[in-house]
Formats: C-alpha cells, sequence, structure tokens
C-alpha cells in the first residue's frame, strides 16, 4: 500500500492545519498524490480480498493463538474496508472542490489547505488505541478525526498487521502438512519393512519408536492444520509482512527418528542377507585370535627358558563368552530372529577385533625380549664388520669386550640387562677407534 505523503496546510472546518497555505500546483501534486495512495490502498483490498491463505483462514477450524490473531484481522480488514469508503468519500469532495475553481482564490486555497492537511475524516468508533495494529490514536487532532494523510498510513498498518496473518498462516500450511504428509508415507513403509523382519511394538526398540514417531505425526499434523501460526517464526528484525519461517523442529525430530530406524531396520535387513558369511568371518577372526593366544602361550615359555632377569607378562586364555555368544548368534539366525541377530552380530564383530588385537599385542609384549636380544646381536656383529673393514678387530680391548658381550647374548638363559651393557662398552669403543677415519657416529 500507500506511503501517505502529502504537502503543504492551513485551516479548514476539520480545525486548524500545520504549514503555509498550498498553493493551486502544490495543491493539484498532492491530489495526484492522494490518487495514487487510493490506487494502492484499493489494489492492496482487493489482493486481500482473494488471498488464498484468506480463504484457508475463513473456513478453518482454528484454535490457540491462530484464532485469536485472526479475530483481531478481521477486525482490521473490516476496519479497513470502513476507512476506504472514508477516504473515497474525502478524497472526492476535494477532487469536485478543486474542480469547481479553475483559479482558486485566498479562501479556496485555505479550504483546499484544510481538507488536504487538517483533521477532516472522523474515524470508525473502535479505532482510537487498540493494540495488534488496530488504531492507535496518534495524530487524531481532536475528537477523533485524523488527516488523509494519517488515514492513509493507519490503513497502512492495518493492512500489514492482517496480511501478516494471511500470510504466515498459508505458508506454514503450504510447507508443514504436505511435508507431514509425504513423512507419514515413509513411515508406513518402513513399518512395512519391520514387520516382515520381526520387528513390533512390545518386541523391538525400533517397533515402540516406530509407534512414537506415528503418534507424533498425527498429532503435529492435527496442530498444523488447526493453529498454523503456533508455527510460525517471526523474522528477526523484518517489518515485512509475511516475513519468516514456518517452525519445522518437531517435523525434523521426527524425521531424524525415522530416518535411525530406518537405518536399523536396513540393517536387520541386510543381516538376512549375510548372516552366515558373517557368521564365518566371526569363526575365522575369533579363531586366528585363538591361534595368536596359543603362539603367545609356547612363546612365553621359551622366553622365560631362554631370557634370565626379565618379567613377562602372563597370557590369558581363549575368549569363552565370546563363543558362547557366537553359539547364541547361530541360535538367531535358525530360527530368523533377525531383529535380535542383528545388534548382536554388531557387537560381536567390534568384540572379535579387540580380541584379535588383544592376542597379538600380547603375542608382541611376550616376544618383546627375544625381539631385544636379535638387536643386539646385529648390533654387535655390525660394529664387528665395521671394525674388520678397517682391520681393527682384532684389536685386544674390542675383542675382549666382543668376546664379553658375545657370550653374554649367545647363553641360555640369556642375562639381557648384562647383554645390553656388554654390547654398549663394546660400541662406545669401537666409536673411539672409528672415529679418526671418518667413520664415528651413534651408528
Amino acid at each position: 500500500m500507500g506511503d501517505g505523503g502529502t504537502a503543504g496546510g492551513t485551516a479548514g472546518p476539520g480545525g486548524p492545519a500545520d504549514g503555509p497555505v498550498l498553493g493551486p500546483e502544490e495543491v493539484d501534486r498532492a491530489l495526484a498524490r492522494l490518487g495514487a495512495e487510493h490506487e494502492a490502498v484499493e489494489t492492496s483490498l482487493y489482493a486481500l480480498q482473494d488471498h488464498a491463505g484468506r480463504g484457508l483462514l475463513e473456513n478453518a477450524e482454528l484454535t490457540g493463538v491462530t484464532k485469536e490473531r485472526w479475530a483481531r484481522a478481521e477486525e482490521s480488514i473490516a476496519l479497513l474496508w470502513t476507512c476506504f469508503d472514508t477516504f473515497t468519500a474525502a478524497l472526492r469532495s476535494v477532487h469536485e472542490l478543486r474542480a469547481g475553481c479553475r483559479r482558486p482564490g485566498p479562501g479556496e486555497l485555505a479550504e483546499l489547505t484544510a481538507r488536504l492537511r487538517g483533521p477532516v475524516v472522523a474515524l470508525p468508533g473502535g479505532t482510537e488505541g487498540g493494540g495488534d495494529g488496530i488504531g492507535d490514536g496518534v495524530g487524531d487532532g481532536g475528537g477523533g478525526r485524523v488527516g488523509l494523510a494519517e488515514l492513509v498510513r493507519r490503513m497502512n498498518r492495518w493492512y500489514a498487521h492482517a496480511l501478516d496473518v494471511v500470510t504466515a498462516a498459508e505458508s506454514v500450511w503450504s510447507a508443514l502438512p504436505a511435508r507431514i504428509d509425504m513423512l507419514s508415507a515413509e513411515l508406513q513403509r518402513v513399518r512395512s519393512l519391520a514387520h516382515s523382519v520381526g520387528v513390533r511394538p512390545g518386541e523391538h526398540p525400533a517397533g515402540d519408536e516406530l509407534e512414537d514417531i506415528t503418534a507424533e505425526l498425527t498429532s503435529l499434523r492435527a496442530e498444523v492444520v488447526a493453529d498454523p501460526l503456533a508455527f510460525w517464526v517471526p523474522a528477526g528484525g523484518s517489518s515485512a509482512p509475511g516475513g519468516g519461517r514456518p517452525d519445522t523442529v518437531r517435523y525434523d525430530r521426527a524425521a531424524r527418528a525415522l530416518e535411525d530406524v530406518r537405518r536399523e531396520i536396513e540393517a536387520v535387513l541386510q543381516v538376512r542377507q549375510d548372516a552366515e558369511q558373517r557368521l564365518m568371518r566371526l569363526r575365522d577372526v575369533l579363531s586366528r585370535a585363538d591361534r595368536t593366544l596359543a603362539e603367545a602361550r609356547t612363546a612365553r615359555g621359551e622366553v622365560l627358558a631362554k631370557i634370565a632377569a626379565c618379567e613377562v607378562p602372563a597370557v590369558s586364555g581363549p575368549p569363552t563368552a565370546l563363543y558362547e555368544q557366537l553359539s547364541l548368534a547361530a541360535e538367531h539366525r535358525r530360527h530368523a530372529r533377525w531383529h535380535r541377530l542383528s545388534p548382536l552380530l554388531e557387537s560381536l564383530e567390534e568384540r572379535a577385533e579387540e580380541e584379535l588385537e588383544r592376542a597379538r599385542d600380547s603375542l608382541s609384549a611376550v616376544t618383546a625380549p627375544l625381539a631385544v636380544r636379535a638387536e643386539l646381536r646385529g648390533r654387535l656383529d655390525a660394529y664387528r664388520a665395521r671394525l674388520a673393514r678397517r682391520r681393527m678387530a682384532d684389536d685386544p680391548l674390542l675383542a675382549e669386550r666382543y668376546d664379553a658381550a658375545r657370550r653374554l647374548l649367545w647363553s641360555v638363559p640369556c642375562d639381557l640387562r648384562a647383554a645390553e651393557r656388554a654390547v654398549l662398552r663394546y660400541q662406545r669403543a669401537a666409536l673411539e677407534v672409528l672415529a679418526p677415519d671418518g667413520e664415528g657416529g651413534a651408528g
């Protein structure tokens, strides 16, 4: 709608107006602006009359905040038409007065100025200070009368209030019910899949979740249809009518919950298709863990026999509990209890891999002393080879330290700590000899 702008003003029948008396050209420009305002108001009113959201609001069984706001919006719409008729009549009278005096004198210009600027329009009853855009008493002049520009400003505000309600309601109705219906259709598909794999309310958490989602969507749709404005989030800082968006928090939560259930049901379906292969893989992983633990137990005995002065960790027994659960999983498969088999398989697969990793770690921990002994032997021989290339291996001190380290490393049981100290002594002596020839360093 328009902005209500006019120019100039003076005294008239409705009371005094501020400003100088308008000249003929200023009167004509003011009339042209008011004419444009009149056309804009009329166009807006008819557009509001035909707005799809208004038709929906008029025919719906409303509740809550929407019922309250629509009742006030209907008052605004009725007031708009009444004030528009008053505006039309007042503007016509000014046009007639101007048309009757081609060359208006001072008295006629004063009269025209008063009608254009002064408080010449009486407001309908009940518009003096309401809320939600229905009258606020601003610029009333005296006795509930306002000027044409103020009347246009008020009509703009009432129109914006009504349009905001209509547009917001239509936006919610256009967005949420259709999306809820689509989600409900997907819900039925998931329920059918769930039933086919034995996922039912009271027997599986996913079945109970589907019942909760069904109840939520039914309730949500009924609330959206009856009270759409309860699901409208106005745009922050925006004064434009209809500025905002539908509140989809509850819908989004239900959609996420259904997606979680759908993935779980599809996982159960997948279990039905590849259960035997997964069970075979589980048996293989547990068997490898068993063999690794057996190897660790054998290695521990070897280490205890060959290495002295060294702590060797104990090795646990086979994963009996996992084998029991594996037997239970096979039982679920035989009796087609897919909804129970699915989570059990997932848990078993994770724990079986953990068991295999634990067995490998145990083997590594048990054989660590043998690996240290092998590293020390390799280091000892490497330094002796470097010395031999320089014809220094037979140096008495070096030969003595080499023999001492070698005896310790090849003795059974091997005192690993003493052997490591002997290798370090030989290494330091070798580095001192090799350094002048450019072969020094940590090596």
